[in-house]
């Protein structure tokens, strides 16, 4: 049987920079950072004082007052990016076999800010004051399930946890569900709200964070020589994807074509990625080989670029073992958390919508603060300013703590 093909007809994004596609693609373009003091909570005790916040978002347009409460702010983003998405499709869900429509929206950490604030009640008023909704509100999946509640989606449902992979894996899957026949339409992507004591001092306490306090706009600058860390940040991308066939008799927009897709492991470290890079390289080599494309047919990388002394270095190694050293130095690379900061297990899904846009629009979007080149960083990285330029395929990596490597393939139609 002939292996079905998958369109992107739909895009739903709640970021730092901006809650709709058009200002977040105009802000991206522009080089502009959406990183700023963090202010919901006094930081004077961190190390790190800044992150990606989410200053536009208005709740209130996606979720109900009473329903605001039973939920921890991750599924809030989720279920909003998903709206997004699904009016941005077309789609029509009242016409729509909801059967054959499914979601998988996944988180890395979940419910971390309920979890934290339950914590509190029960140290100062005992377990017995609880609330009923605690776990609920905390678990990873239940972003996808209230999506799926929200809109009546009846088909496959599920979240995957790879730490900050999360949400490529989970369009890497939903890619799998249409091709095999078992849903025509997925809601795929990640969702993430971190911004909290327990989430901001977590990682300060690895020494992942940019320490950059007094320049929160320079602080994340993947691949240049004077990076210190990423910049956490919160935000949901999800993607409809849907079958061609279906899609082109509906009379969709398609933005491109999802066409491959790999995943890996390094099985080498708890929070260090492998030093030679080849599991990350093995990645983008299977999801090459998914969409049917050597690295001739690869014009840019929207890497995971966290801005970490470790990952930035080792996805370069990754990327010149996967397509060769004289090709990847031709391929126009760029990290979008130069912007937005790391949005964690959202992050694929955020940067996968910037891949949509830029086959759409061919436009590369620029790493910004790149201002010092590396010597273990060697390739083009599209600094400070975008590039118009011909792009056919994009790989888009994610790369998560436990070794977890997910790279997808998208393209233009053909």
């Amino acid at each position: 049987m002939q292996r079905r093909r998958v369109a992107v007809t739909g895009l739903g994004v709640v970021s730092p920079l901006g809650c709709d596609i058009p200002r977040f693609w105009e802000r991206m373009v522009a080089g502009q950072s959406g990183i700023r003091p963090i202010t919901r909570f006094d930081v004077s005790q961190y190390d790190s004082r800044i992150g990606g916040d989410l200053v536009e978002f208005n709740l209130d347009q996606f979720v109900s007052k009473k329903e605001q409460r039973r939920m921890d702010p991750f599924s809030h983003y989720g279920i909003a990016a998903a709206k997004l998405a699904v009016a941005d499709s077309g789609l029509n869900l009242a016409a729509e076999d909801v059967e054959r429509i499914g979601c998988v929206v996944s988180s890395g950490v979940g419910g971390l800010q309920i979890l934290q604030e339950q914590h509190k009640v029960l140290l100062t008023k005992g377990p017995s004051r609880f609330s009923p909704f605690m776990i609920p509100q905390m678990i990873s999946n239940m972003a996808a399930g209230l999506i799926a509640i929200d809109l009546n989606l009846k088909g496959p449902n599920f979240c995957i946890v790879s730490a900050c992979a999360s949400a490529t894996h989970s369009l890497g899957e939903s890619l799998r569900i249409i091709q095999h026949g078992d849903a025509d339409v997925m809601l795929a992507g990640g969702t993430e709200a971190p911004l909290c004591e327990l989430g901001v001092g977590g990682f300060c306490a690895l020494r992942a964070l940019s320490t950059r306090n007094d320049a929160p706009a320079k602080a994340s600058r993947p691949f240049d020589r004077d990076r210190d860390g990423f910049v956490i940040a919160e935000g949901a991308g999800v993607l409809v994807l849907e079958e061609y066939e279906r899609a082109r008799r509906r009379g969709a927009r398609i933005y491109c074509e999802l066409a491959g897709y790999g995943a890996t492991c390094d099985a080498y470290h708890m929070t260090a990625p492998d030093d030679v890079g080849a599991g990350a390289a093995r990645s983008m080599r299977l999801a090459m080989r998914d969409a049917g494309l050597n690295p001739d047919g690869i014009d840019h990388i929207n890497a995971h670029g966290t801005s970490t002394a470790l990952n930035d270095k080792c996805e370069t190694l990754a990327i010149k073992l996967a397509l060769g050293a004289e090709r990847a130095r031709q391929v126009a690379v760029s990290s979008n958390k130069s912007m937005i900061g790391h949005t964690l297990g959202a992050a694929g899904g955020i940067e996968s919508i910037a891949c949509a846009l830029t086959l759409r629009d061919q436009v590369v979007p620029p790493t910004i603060n790149y201002d010092t080149p590396d010597p273990d960083c060697d390739l083009d990285y599209v600094p400070n300013i975008a590039r118009r330029t011909r792009v056919r395929a994009i790989l888009k990596n994610s790369l998560g703590f436990g070794g977890h490597n997910a790279t997808l393939c998208f393209k233009v139609f053909d």
